[in-house]
């Protein structure tokens, strides 16, 4: 799986930090991000409760492909 930030639409909130603080880290300003976009293995349900917590619908989600 693999997450991404729209940071445009990234306003601040933090849910994403609240729900899933392993995987959506946030800056000075507040402002959520990620370490990188592939969700380390067995992340997957706190990567989905996370972006799903968004507001702003602000995280993607996507598929790995191998």
């Amino acid at each position: 799986m693999k997450v991404t930030i729209d940071s445009d639409r990234c306003v601040g909130h933090g849910m994403c930090n609240m729900y899933a603080s392993e995987l959506f880290h946030l800056n000075d300003e507040g402002h959520a991000f990620v370490d990188g976009p592939d969700v380390p293995p067995g992340l997957e349900a706190v990567a989905r409760l996370g972006s799903s917590a968004c507001p702003d619908r602000a995280i993607t989600r996507g598929v790995t492909r191998q």
